[in-house]
């Protein structure tokens, strides 16, 4: 049976595979797409993480799709509203009728022969795995485990009587209403968590080995509010996105260039917002420079205000064990649980752990160099999606499928087959493709592949400078076209496809 042929294959339905999904059907109709997504719904991290008070940590005038307004006020939305989004989003362009669920892409593999992909997919109903063949393969599978957080070792752990959690996995039965909680973790899912629980728990105890930066935030954008009574939706949702776009650009980069100004700004908030005597400086002051890990951000105080009513507290120290009652302390002190949650953090893991091969050689992803941040040196005809680390993801998402389409128009004026990023120089030297360095980072830095110092090998943490680069740049420079597996014409003459492994 000859495999099923589509022009494009998105891997992976979640905000960013909706979104290149949606991209392609308003910019290219005519090519015929389908969507494999591993789970059993759409929607990614929306559908995965059903923790209490699971919410976005960027604002949504900026976290939704440029095409698609976000039409409530609210900023920071909840997971259920953002799942709605997208699965709305989705239904009116028709992609819910693309995506095929249950289908895990377990392997990729170029042929320069045919100058198409041959891709394997394992039905999680059947057992039976899938072939498909693609012109053009789209990677969006976001950036870590689905199945899979990352826990520390913890010793002892095996004693302790309560219920342990990762929030990854959140049981629908926990029910922590009038237990001691003890929540383990400094990030964004830690301080979602604290409030929520708060609520009905006897008590929280965020337990953190280091503190994070936090910031409140309003809940509602008034100027959205106001504009809606004047202006359309559509332009009421630009004005705002760009309103949001330079605020968040304006803090990242006064981080990086006013780091001590920033610091203090961030702990004078806090203290603002605190009671009395509350040690901000060993709870809410971290070591490292603000934005060398992510700013998490809180709607309303809310998790200041848990402080400040007693409901919720901060330790910050060392796990020395579990024991059958909670956990004890490298400072000697017991914290009493009847549930720990740990929000330790994710296992990352890149294109969603496929593997990909150029003619029966696999590619190393740790030595491939990316292109524009978005295409891998010496792999024909595919593309990722990593969104911003420091800026909501889908800013970068939307520029990278708006590429993509672009990309696909090109190669059909010219009659092209074939589109190669050309390896940089092999001498020239290369960065982290991930800036960031949380301990999660740091430990999976070598399975992702590296940048370069300059265009177009950088990968910007900018949207000013990738909307120049990706959307009005050139689509031609750096790659190499060819109109068969044997021809190559356009920025670079190889005789060939090259293909870096």
């Amino acid at each position: 049976m000859e495999n099923e042929h589509v022009d494009v294959l998105i891997v992976g339905a979640g905000l960013s595979g909706v979104g290149a999904a949606c991209h392609l059907q308003r910019s290219l109709p005519n090519k015929t797409v389908a969507v494999l997504e591993a789970r059993q719904d759409m929607g990614g991290t929306w559908d995965l993480f059903r923790y209490p008070g699971v919410r976005s940590d960027s604002d949504m005038f900026t976290l939704g799709y440029s095409f698609a307004p976000w039409g409530e006020d609210k900023g920071i939305a909840p997971g259920a509203s953002i799942l709605s989004y997208i699965r709305e989003t989705a239904s009116r362009y028709g992609v819910d009728r693309l995506i095929r669920f249950g289908h895990r892409v377990e392997r990729a593999q170029w042929s320069s022969e045919e100058s198409r992909w041959h891709v394997e997919a394992l039905r999680a109903d059947t057992g039976e795995t899938v072939h498909l063949t693609c012109g053009f393969l789209h990677a969006c599978t976001g950036y870590y485990r689905y199945d899979e957080g990352y826990t520390p070792e913890f010793g002892g752990r095996e004693r302790f009587t309560g219920t342990i959690v990762h929030p990854q996995h959140w049981p629908e039965d926990l029910d922590c209403t009038g237990k001691r909680v003890v929540v383990i973790g400094s990030g964004a899912t830690a301080v979602t968590l604290v409030p929520a629980l708060a609520e009905h728990a006897e008590h929280v105890t965020m337990l953190q080995r280091s503190p994070s930066y936090i910031l409140s935030i309003p809940n509602y954008d008034p100027i959205a509010a106001r504009l809606r009574k004047r202006l359309s939706p559509k332009m009421t949702y630009s004005i705002v996105r760009w309103k949001n776009v330079l605020a968040t650009l304006a803090i990242y980069q006064l981080s990086r260039k006013a780091p001590g100004m920033m610091r203090r700004f961030f702990v004078r908030e806090a203290t603002r917002q605190l009671p009395q005597g509350f040690d901000v400086g060993k709870h809410l002051s971290p070591s490292y420079e603000p934005w060398d890990q992510r700013l998490c951000l809180v709607p309303e105080h809310d998790f200041f205000n848990a402080m400040r009513d007693g409901s919720a507290s901060i330790v910050t120290d060392r796990i020395d064990t579990f024991t059958e009652t909670g956990i004890a302390l490298a400072s000697g002190e017991h914290l009493d649980a009847d549930v720990v949650i740990t929000a330790t953090g994710l296992s990352l893991l890149a294109l969603g752990g496929m593997t990909v091969s150029i003619d029966g050689a696999e590619v190393d992803l740790g030595k491939a160099v990316t292109y524009k941040g978005m295409m891998l040196s010496g792999v024909p005809n595919a593309a990722f999606t990593f969104g911003y680390t420091n800026a909501s993801w889908t800013l970068r998402a939307d520029l990278v499928s708006e590429y993509v389409c672009r990309l696909l128009k090109y190669m059909d004026a010219h009659d092209y087959a074939v589109a190669t990023p050309v390896a940089p120089d092999p001498s020239a030297a290369t960065e982290p493709f991930i800036d960031l360095k949380s301990g999660y980072v740091q430990r999976s830095l070598a399975f992702f592949p590296r940048q370069g110092a300059t265009d177009p090998w950088r990968v910007h943490q900018n949207y000013l400078k990738d909307l120049r680069l990706l959307k009005h740049g050139p689509v031609d420079d750096a790659i190499s076209f060819a109109r068969s597996a044997r021809r190559t014409t356009g920025a670079a003459d190889h005789g060939g496809v090259p293909v870096t492994v």
